[in-house]
């Protein structure tokens, strides 16, 4: 969802170019994406932050709010971008900036349709130190967010894999410095977003530092 027709043309002929993909609607501002998602019910929409109207980020709440399937992916201009980090709070599955090579647009959308999230974990990293501690807590109507649920559920072992992906490792750069198997580290993942109820990699990242767990600059 774009408010620029000729860059949606363009990731619609990337898009298209891949078997697997079909572009089933496309959107010229958020209100109108909204409105498709909910009618169409992709597995992912690309949608834009600055939108005339209903932005990209509004459009990303109410979207997964009212159409949780559909998973969000963000496109942005610049790689910090506040607007970005708060469009993961409300739920979006990562970001990707609007100049993304064909190969890995089309990866990205094929990793999020799967259930997992794009944002490279060193990026993750420098958005949250950036701006966790600026922005609110924020859900529907602009009111402050309740306090997030504590992570006793989790193992010791299981806190230790949440820092380190808090603090922006890759799951083979846990493996490593952990001496463990790297499908172990993949095995307390799974766990951890199943007890906390998350929906991929980069929820979990926002609530070790929402609950104090990790803090921005450390």
């Amino acid at each position: 969802m774009d408010d620029q027709e000729l860059i949606r043309a363009g990731f619609r002929m990337v898009l298209e170019e891949a078997a697997d993909i079909s572009v089933v609607g496309e959107a010229g501002d958020g209100a109108e994406a909204v409105g498709l998602a909910g009618h169409l019910r992709p597995d992912v929409i690309l949608m834009d932050v600055r939108m005339p109207g209903t932005d990209g980020i509004e459009a990303t709440r109410q979207v997964v709010a009212e159409t949780p399937a559909s998973r969000v992916l963000i496109l942005t201009t610049f790689d910090l971008d506040e607007y970005a980090f708060t469009a993961l709070r409300y739920g979006a599955s990562g970001f990707l900036l609007k100049d993304v090579p064909p190969a890995q647009l089309i990866a990205a959308v094929r990793t999020v349709a799967a259930g997992d999230a794009v944002v490279a974990p060193s990026v993750t990293r420098r958005l949250l130190d950036a701006y966790a501690s600026q922005l609110p807590d924020l859900r529907g109507g602009g009111e402050p967010a309740p306090a997030p649920a504590g992570l006793d559920v989790l193992t010791s072992r299981e806190r230790e894999i949440l820092v380190e992906v808090a603090a922006g490792l890759s799951n083979r750069e846990i493996a490593a410095k952990l001496f463990v198997a790297e499908a172990t580290v993949k095995t307390h993942l799974g766990r951890i977003l199943t007890k906390l109820d998350l929906r991929d990699r980069v929820q979990a990242v926002v609530l070790a530092y929402q609950s104090g767990l990790v803090r921005p600059g450390h």
